[in-house]
């Protein structure tokens, strides 16, 4: 890897952990979160975005269960929306909003294991969770779901969503799940797209703009590519390794991909984002795998997402975890070679922040504000680390590990522990020591 490679891909990282910064919680949150009193089960949302205005306004069903035997509040996430009205079968709520925070009143108290559904209406200008282009007629959310639709906004808590989302007729609408109908409302088109498999709420996510669409079809899903300015041709070539990667995570995780389909937006903004089902990245992108067909580590480390973070979360590497699997599909894809050049950026980012005395251990106690530092070890650590652990088992053991841990637990949120004892399952070996020095940083 050259000068000018290097520094590309460490600008790359850089703007990858800032723009995208994603939902991060202690491992302890996770046991908190476990005893909450109430569980959304799914999200009914209609979502209205005014791209010329940059705001969105919105009503969402809540239905939820109770897990306490006399359930008298709830509180939800509402970022920086304006509440309207709250409503249960049409009777309005008491609500107050503070610090972000909705708190609502039951108007009787809920029974252990009691469904509710609660009405919410709301308008607002977010000034993030969602990014507008007025000129490109665009816009499109990036994580903060809580910032454009009222939910509970909290890595570790998954729901089913049923999503309608207003757009003019000439532009096209990307969402999670598949598009079930459209209908005509006026002068806007009703898109209704339907999650139907529990996934994380900070998942949830939509763009809209006037994209062409270009479909094929891979061993397990459909591949939808969505351009303003390239043709099939182009995006052919852009996308060219989109099913070889998804057949590549799929014998690595043991597990297929989970939806019918996967789209990948190349969208206004320097953005980098993945969401359930589809991703949506910078417009640069394209222009640098046209240049350099191996210049396809974004694509790679955000459809890595699909598996690990997405729907096995295990809070202190999920990041690390996508990014060793971007370099190791690049492995499979143009060679050894190719992978040690990655890793070695990654060991000298790394190096740099623990030479400087700003080393942490993985499972990060202060994640709410991050620093420069902290990014690179969730990114470059993390996968550096996930090198060595494979250094350590060997190839055959560090992969059947890898398949047992995303087997196991596909579709829930999981702590260090979890992914520890899986490794050592399949490889037989005490990793304590390793994982003490390597991610705890409880022995030197």
């Amino acid at each position: 890897m050259d000068i000018q490679e290097t520094m590309k891909r460490a600008a790359l990282l850089l703007l990858l952990s800032f723009l995208c910064i994603k939902p991060f919680a202690t491992e302890a949150s996770l046991q908190l979160r476990a005893t909450s009193s109430f569980a959304v089960l799914h999200y009914d949302a209609e979502v209205d975005p005014d791209i010329a205005n940059k705001t969105v306004k919105g009503r969402v069903l809540i239905r939820l269960i109770s897990r306490t035997a006399e359930l008298l509040n709830i509180e939800l996430d509402c970022g920086e929306l304006i509440i309207d009205s709250v409503r249960e079968n049409r009777e309005a709520l008491k609500f107050a909003q503070n610090d972000h925070r909705l708190n609502i009143s039951l108007s009787r108290p809920a029974k252990a294991n009691e469904t509710r559904e609660i009405a919410v209406e709301y308008h607002g200008a977010p000034r993030r969770g969602i990014r507008f282009f007025p000129e490109q007629k665009q816009v499109y959310t990036v994580f903060a779901t809580s910032q454009w639709m009222v939910c509970v906004d909290a890595p570790d808590d998954r729901a089913t969503l049923n999503l309608k989302l207003s757009a003019a007729p000439n532009l096209k609408t990307i969402a999670n799940g598949s598009l079930a109908r459209q209908t005509r409302r006026g002068d806007k088109i009703i898109y209704e797209w339907r999650q139907q498999k529990r996934v994380p709420t900070y998942t949830f996510g939509f763009a809209v703009g006037p994209f062409h669409v270009l479909t094929e079809t891979s061993d397990h899903a459909q591949l939808n590519y969505l351009s303003t300015r390239f043709t099939d041709d182009e995006l052919r070539r852009i996308f060219r390794d989109a099913a070889d990667m998804v057949n590549f995570y799929e014998a690595r995780a043991g597990v297929p991909y989970p939806d019918t389909a996967y789209t990948q937006v190349l969208a206004a903004g320097g953005v980098e984002q993945e969401m359930s089902g589809f991703t949506v990245m910078r417009e640069s992108y394209d222009r640098d795998v046209l240049k350099n067909e191996r210049d396809v580590w974004l694509g790679a480390h955000e459809l890595a997402h699909q598996w690990w973070g997405n729907m096995v979360r295990c809070f202190s590497l999920n990041e690390g975890m996508a990014t060793f699997m971007a370099d190791a599909y690049k492995e499979h894809r143009f060679g050894r070679a190719e992978y040690l050049r990655e890793i070695e950026t990654f060991r000298g980012n790394y190096e740099k922040v623990r030479d400087a005395g700003k080393d942490k251990s993985l499972v990060f106690p202060d994640w709410s504000h991050p620093t420069a530092e902290d990014r690179t070890l969730v990114y470059h650590k993390g996968a550096y680390v996930l090198y060595l652990l494979r250094e350590e088992l060997g190839e055959q053991s560090f992969w059947a590990g890898i398949r047992l841990y995303t087997r196991r637990y596909f579709g829930q949120s999981v702590t260090t522990p979890d992914f520890q004892a899986a490794m050592e399952q399949a490889s037989g070996k005490n990793l304590t020591e390793f994982f003490a020095k390597w991610v705890y940083l409880t022995q030197r």
